[in-house]
């Protein structure tokens, strides 16, 4: 990825945490830690995590975002929850992206990272009153100055007026810092909300339009070496034999580093790099993994299915039978995250610590991972977050920030550790691929009686590091969107049988529900044909006991006009989901081409994500989403040939492009509920709508990701 610029760094770090409290000066900074924070950044304990707002006398004011950008707009919509309740002048808020401290723990995690599309939920109440108790100090000192009772006062727009006296923020902050924070603050109705809930321009577009905004991949370090590695095929690998000569005889090539995760060439940049790479020769010794294909994959993860143990929801008979049965198997394969930026890291180990530079989802586990990495205590890890081009769960994973502080550790050097596309395909972390076993039972008048499931999938959560498998045995993330479905139906049992293939799998943009969503819903779509019904009625009669389910539903089929008449050749799917505390409901419109492919010409979703904060980004999600979703319904797939992906780059795993991409409508449900999450909600219901769509048209059944439109080619 080619960036304008590149962030040249000439000191060894930064400016320190303590340093930057002692430099405020005459600015107001508030903060609110959490009871085990490691150490308190502010004057006043009172709100966990913390959130930081600086207002400096020239009248700025600048929020600090713990989350990290990775396109989902967090640099705007936690400014927006800080600014509404200190009755900011929008104009002269400004953001910056905080360090690596327990004090910016997500409150969803207890640890700062980003993920699970919770950094609004999870912020939302944290912020308000972090800026609502910021403004009751802007009064507090406003007050005391005109020497009137603060309740007389008010704000607006970034003063505190009375009567006819103002005073901005700005001018008020040197006083203001010298106020104690009161206990406890009352938030702002949201039916008087000025700034969230409106379209605000995203704060991060200009620096992202004019190549003034940081990825990690524009880190330049002085003395800066820059490391590829030959990575180890699958898990499990090791070098059975190497041969560097050809490597070191690279113009421009420094060392070669051997890690337990493969061999690494580091050079003064990255082509030399590059090349010295490619020079190495390895053989590779894939022990277990040795002569693993997809065929093999599918058939342990299909004896999994066939005999779940681990049970998920059990309710009813297990023995109902239905006066008429349906059956199906759905198959959903390994996935790569494909971020645009392939993973980097620029890592310094120094004397008295470690400075990294990546766009990562951890900056809290990676800090104290690299601690360990480097022996050294964890305050003195440094991470700065950068921009991130894409993160879609990859980027919480600590592979390339590891790698990079080791080699930096052992040449005594910076390293900047980039992946090829390539490298990045094939290192691991997919979306686990999945089997799902479904039968169902309908009663003489086409009603839903009886739901059973079996699921066979590796485990993310054993895979995590960080997570533990429930003592019933069932990884929540492989039966999420199936054990939590919302259809009234008594007799159910739902099961996760466990099995391990071999690669690593990992957080995929919308976790379990990106596969078992397709799952659900085209199985519910198979009995609703089965009891001869229509799908969005089927579907509608089972969602009475699930209000906020069924009015997405309604809305977007309303908004499609369902069941009115379509152009020749057109037909319509449907499919409905939660996911992150967000319910959303699609329904497509697509054709079929005589060589079998399909066409998807219109897309109408309707999401009702709580209290929203930014419609405009509510909306871009969605349609981001879709377009992820889509891409992997139509072309996404890892395979296997003898131990080895062989999937390298985009030619091979080719993503939705521009002519494909079809009309997108988002209508945002009013709501006065909590908020959900809104960067992953828009990804699961579009596969399964799509194959809905395309059993209409066609009466054939696609069970599998992604589609084989071979099946419906036109004689």
């Amino acid at each position: 990825m080619n960036t304008p610029h590149t962030l040249d760094i000439d000191t060894p770090s930064g400016t320190t945490r303590r340093g930057f409290l002692a430099g405020a000066g005459a600015a107001l900074v508030v903060g609110f830690t959490l009871p085990h924070a490691g150490r308190a950044l502010a004057a006043e304990a009172s709100f966990t995590p913390n959130a930081w707002l600086r207002i400096t006398p020239d009248n700025r004011i600048t929020v600090i975002c713990g989350s990290a950008e990775m396109g989902q707009g967090v640099l705007t919509a936690i400014p927006q929850l800080m600014a509404e309740e200190l009755d900011a002048d929008w104009t002269t808020v400004r953001v910056e992206q905080a360090p690596a401290n327990t004090a910016f723990n997500n409150p969803a995690f207890g640890m700062q990272a980003t993920g699970g599309s919770t950094t609004v939920r999870g912020h939302w109440d944290v912020m308000r009153n972090a800026g609502a108790t910021a403004r009751a100090m802007l009064v507090a000192a406003a007050a005391e100055q005109w020497t009137v009772p603060a309740s007389e006062c008010r704000t607006e727009a970034g003063q505190v007026i009375h009567g006819s006296k103002k005073l901005s923020y700005g001018a008020l902050a040197e006083a203001a810092a010298k106020q104690k924070a009161p206990e406890k603050v009352a938030l702002k109705d949201p039916k008087d909300f000025k700034i969230v809930g409106q379209r605000k321009a995203r704060l991060d577009t200009v620096g992202k339009t004019d190549g003034t905004a940081m990825y990690g991949i524009d880190v330049n370090l002085p003395g800066m070496l820059v490391a590829v590695m030959a990575r180890a095929p699958l898990p499990g690998a090791k070098v059975a034999k190497l041969d560097d000569s050809k490597a070191k005889a690279v113009k421009g090539v420094k060392q070669v580093i051997s890690l337990p995760t493969g061999v690494a060439v580091l050079a003064t940049g990255y082509w030399a790099a590059k090349k010295g790479r490619d020079a190495l020769q390895v053989d590779w010794d894939l022990g277990a993994n040795t002569g693993l294909n997809s065929a093999k994959v599918t058939a342990m993860l299909t004896e999994a299915a066939s005999a779940p143990g681990a049970v998920a929801l059990q309710a009813g008979s297990a023995d109902a039978k239905g006066a008429k049965t349906v059956e199906a198997t759905y198959e959903a394969p390994y996935l790569a995250h494909a971020c645009m930026e392939p993973m980097n890291c620029s890592a310094w180990v120094k004397p008295d610590g470690v400075e990294i530079w990546a766009g990562t989802q951890s900056q809290g586990p990676v800090q104290g991972i690299l601690s360990q990495v480097a022996s050294v205590d964890p305050g003195k890890v440094k991470v700065n977050t950068m921009m991130l081009g894409g993160g879609f769960g990859r980027r919480f994973a600590p592979d390339f920030v590891i790698d990079a502080t080791l080699l930096s550790k052992i040449s005594g050097a910076p390293v900047k550790l980039i992946y090829t596309r390539e490298d990045d395909m094939a290192a691991g972390f997919y979306r686990p691929a999945s089997v799902a076993k479904f039968s169902g039972g309908l009663s003489a008048d086409g009603k839903a009686t009886v739901l059973n499931a079996g699921v066979g999938s590796p485990s993310i959560m054993a895979a995590s590091g960080f997570m533990k498998i429930p003592d019933n045995g069932v990884d929540t993330f492989a039966m999420e969107g199936i054990a939590d479905h919302p259809y009234d139906i008594a007799n159910q049992r739902l099961a996760y049988g466990r099995k391990e293939p071999g690669p690593s799998v990992w957080f995929w943009r919308s976790v379990g529900h990106s596969q078992n969503i397709f799952f659900m819903e085209s199985f519910i779509d198979e009995m609703a044909a089965a009891a001869g019904k229509d799908p969005y009625q089927f579907r509608r009669a089972l969602l009475d006991k699930q209000p906020r389910y069924k009015q997405v539903l309604e809305v977007a089929a309303e908004k499609a006009g369902w069941g009115k008449p379509l152009p020749a050749g057109v037909f319509r799917g449907i499919a409905v989901a939660q996911s992150f505390g967000s319910y959303v409901a699609e329904v497509v419109e697509v054709s079929v081409n005589a060589d079998g492919s399909p066409r998807v010409h219109r897309v109408v979703a309707a999401v009702d994500c709580g209290m929203t904060v930014n419609p405009a980004i509510i909306e871009r999600q969605i349609e981001g989403g879709i377009v992820f979703g889509l891409t992997a319904a139509l072309y996404g797939k890892i395979t296997l040939k003898d131990g080895r992906v062989e999937q390298g780059n985009f030619h091979d795993y080719p993503v939705l492009r521009h002519n494909e991409m079809p009309r997108v409508e988002v209508h945002i449900v009013k709501s006065t509920e909590k908020p959900g999450g809104i960067g992953e909600p828009g990804t699961p219901p579009i596969a399964p709508a799509v194959a809905n769509a395309l059993f209409a048209a066609t009466g054939k059944r696609l069970r599998s990701l992604p589609f084989d439109t071979a099946q419906l080619k036109k004689a």
